[in-house]
């Protein structure tokens, strides 16, 4: 494996938890590597089907009608070997058997770091793209599937609404986003949220229920709270039964989950992640390796993978202070 720049055999896989685009990333690292005259392989189920010799030789027909389907063709799934130096040496030891030279990693800050302690320990290079729903990585303004994410949840949302005007009753609705709220924060906005609860910000359940009675004092009939998954307070549930003894009002919870994940990618998640595939393979036949393809202010731009863990992607104060002023 070494330190060589050259590549010739490179390997693909998705891991951790799906997200909307990946099959287009798929798509265009394994038809920009065909352009480049690069030989590729596919690891289904990310690093556990590494460990489990389960690879597939990719070609141009491989990845034919898929940019516009869901979840991921090479499967995905997350694995507890690779955080032991055993199971990271036998995974290079793999790679070896197989003649592959570098790797596409596609998923979030768990996958980045087994392919950052590969390279570290057994010079395995790779340029990874950022498949995650949340867009919490530093180093790119959105990730592959977060968009289609976003419009999934509103439009669960926009059905809430019916039925809760028909029925003047306060609505709380989870969406995912254990660590990071900027999921919650842009379904909030666009779905007209009366507040938005992040993980990043703590605000008090009895100014929630303040604000709610405030909106019910001037006619409003019907609320609905976007929950992160990982608010300060607690799960949706939780908060949900105590706003809802503070104001005295009727509720009912809604629980996104994994539905979230799922859909047809949007045509934005869909270029986003043709956009990057493209670049990581790029980047490794350019020298690049242990970085992240990311897109910033419509430029894509590398990123080491330490960096897109330890430096903390800032919640938007605009974005905030927006989602305050338009839930009065």
């Amino acid at each position: 494996m070494g330190n060589s720049d050259s590549v010739t055999r490179l390997g693909v896989f998705t891991s951790g938890g799906d997200a909307p685009g990946m099959n287009a990333c798929i798509r265009s690292t394994v038809r920009t590597a065909i352009a480049r005259g690069l030989e590729v392989v596919g690891l289904r189920r990310g690093f556990a089907g590494l460990l489990e010799d389960d690879f597939v030789e990719m070609d141009l027909s491989s990845v034919s009608n898929v940019v516009q389907h869901g979840g991921t063709i090479l499967k995905s799934s997350r694995c507890m070997e690779m955080y032991a130096p055993g199971g990271r040496e036998a995974a290079a030891k793999k790679l070896r058997e197989h003649g592959i030279d570098a790797l596409v990693p596609i998923g979030g800050d768990g996958t980045f770091h087994g392919a950052h302690l590969l390279w570290e320990e057994h010079g395995v290079r790779s340029v990874g793209t950022p498949g995650t729903i949340d867009a919490d990585l530093f180093g790119s303004d959105s990730s592959i599937g977060f968009d289609t994410a976003v419009n999934t949840a509103l439009d669960a949302i926009d059905k809430l609404r019916d039925t809760a005007e028909s029925h003047d009753r306060l609505f709380f609705v989870e969406v995912m986003g254990r660590h990071a709220g900027y999921l919650a924060l842009e379904v909030g906005i666009a779905g007209g949220a009366e507040a938005v609860l992040l993980p990043e910000r703590d605000l008090p359940l009895e100014a929630l229920a303040d604000q709610l009675l405030a909106g019910k004092r001037r006619g409003k009939t019907s609320h609905l709270v976007v929950v992160a998954e990982g608010d300060q307070a607690g799960g949706a549930f939780e908060i949900a039964k105590r706003v809802g003894e503070l104001a005295e009002m009727d509720y009912r919870v809604c629980i996104l989950g994994h539905v979230q994940r799922g859909g047809s990618p949007t045509a934005r998640d869909r270029v986003l992640a043709s956009r990057l595939g493209a670049a990581a393979v790029d980047a490794l036949l350019a020298g690049e390796t242990d970085k992240m393809a990311g897109e910033v202010g419509g430029q894509v731009v590398l990123t080491p993978y330490e960096e897109t863990w330890v430096k903390k992607k800032p919640i938007s104060p605009e974005m905030l202070d927006l989602a305050g002023t338009l839930a009065m």
